[in-house]
């Protein structure tokens, strides 16, 4: 298969890859003409997906702090998530990629597979501090495709004055048998239990993976005893009233407005979230998602990660190397992941975070144990089986199919279109 066929099929995968986890805006669409002809200096393109930050942001700031240190111009232009992985195909096609890349994780298998991405092997970028369940988002095949530029992964919030209520303790929730008991508590209190997004899309794929993997399921076994039984629990909570109809049509966005009310007792939402929980008006907490059986569920992991797309001069790669390192040292790590309300993605960078703001501490151990949406060598595969995944839980959310039912026929389907 050639060069260009392999990346025409990473624009058929786009479509799958319409992900809406990351950050969503407008496009601030400038020029993609790469400039920079010579390997010694000259201007080097950075594209990211952060079209909110202007040359006024720290983070803009960064990048062309970077490129100076590294003696050259730096040229930003932030794109929307899915319009920067279309650029990103098309201009690999035409020989004219930036020559650094800044991409939602989910993407970096696409992106590889279509022979759009260096490794960090031909880069000789340094991987070895990265936490190895988050560089796990951006390997495929055994090589390494870039570094995470930071995490962040869902955990469940609470209302302490609707647990207190209750009676509850969130410390004692601990497994999905204190959790659903103390959702019964607040219910028969006269509140509201929990709130999530159920969405028949992937931010519902997102908000179900740490039941779906809490549960011990796997993504290529769909309808497994754990997968019948991750199911189980939501629609039993459904069934029961202690989660309301209105997951079935939530955004991460919707159902954080829910909770915002004040009349829920938990909602599972993301490190996003935590500017606007400092704006509620009540008291709140953190607490991880339970695993099944007891301990941290693993999340998925958002975020983007940070790569260098193939060029045809390869005496540039030792520049973009510089300019990845600066973005990703320690230093500015922290105050590119403060910025972005991002988990770190090495160990140093988080005890800092966490000696700085202490509310940080769920989260770090959220994403210790989260994994990839792509990890497990799915790659590309993840999109075809994530569609799957979604409609089986609308379907038993909504009574028309049982969980078992419903996933049986979700794996009859993925494994159909992963041939």
């Amino acid at each position: 298969m050639t060069l260009s066929r392999r990346m025409w099929r990473g624009l058929g995968a786009v479509a799958a890859l319409s992900l809406a986890v990351g950050v969503t805006a407008c496009s601030n669409d400038n020029s993609s003409d790469n400039t920079s002809g010579s390997s010694g200096g000259g201007t080097y393109n950075i594209w990211d997906p952060y079209p909110q930050f202007d040359d006024s942001s720290d983070w803009v700031k960064l990048l062309t702090k970077c490129g100076t240190d590294a003696g050259v111009t730096v040229k930003r232009t932030g794109f929307d998530t899915t319009d920067l992985t279309n650029k990103a195909l098309l201009a690999a096609q035409q020989g004219n990629s930036a020559d650094v890349l800044i991409v939602d994780n989910p993407v970096v298998s696409t992106l590889a597979e279509a022979g759009v991405l260096t490794t960090t092997d031909d880069t000789k970028i340094d991987t070895s501090a990265i936490e190895p369940n988050l560089l796990a988002a951006g390997q495929l095949d055994g090589k390494t495709y870039g570094i995470p530029i930071g995490a962040n992964t869902l955990a469940l919030y609470y209302n302490k004055k609707v647990l207190d209520a209750a009676k509850v303790d969130p410390a004692t929730v601990k497994d999905w048998t204190s959790l659903t008991a103390a959702l019964e508590k607040v219910k028969a209190a006269g509140k509201k239990g929990i709130t999530f997004s159920a969405i028949g899309t992937e931010e519902g794929s997102f908000q179900f993976l740490p039941w779906f993997w809490g549960a011990g399921a796997n993504l290529t076994q769909l309808d497994s005893p754990q997968g019948v039984a991750s199911l189980q629990l939501w629609t039993d909570w459904l069934k029961k009233g202690y989660a309301p109809n209105s997951v079935l049509n939530n955004t991460q966005t919707t159902s954080w407005q829910e909770f915002a009310t004040g009349n829920f007792a938990f909602s599972e939402n993301g490190t996003w979230q935590l500017a606007n929980a400092k704006k509620t008006g009540f008291e709140y907490g953190i607490i991880p998602i339970p695993s099944q059986a007891g301990g941290t569920a693993p999340a998925p992991t958002g975020g983007e990660f940070v790569t260098a797309p193939v060029q045809n001069d390869k005496g540039r790669y030792a520049t973009s190397e510089k300019i990845i390192k600066c973005l990703t040292s320690a230093d500015n790590a922290l105050t590119t992941d403060t910025t972005l309300s991002y988990v770190a993605a090495t160990k140093a960078v988080q005890d800092k975070q966490v000696a700085a703001n202490p509310e940080l501490k769920v989260w770090v151990e959220a994403v210790g144990a989260a994994k990839g949406r792509t990890s497990d060598n799915l790659g590309t595969k993840y999109p075809k089986i994530s569609e799957q995944m979604w409609t089986a839980f609308q379907a038993a959310l909504s009574g028309s199919k049982s969980p078992e039912e419903a996933l049986k026929a979700a794996q009859s389907a993925a494994a159909a279109a992963t041939k």
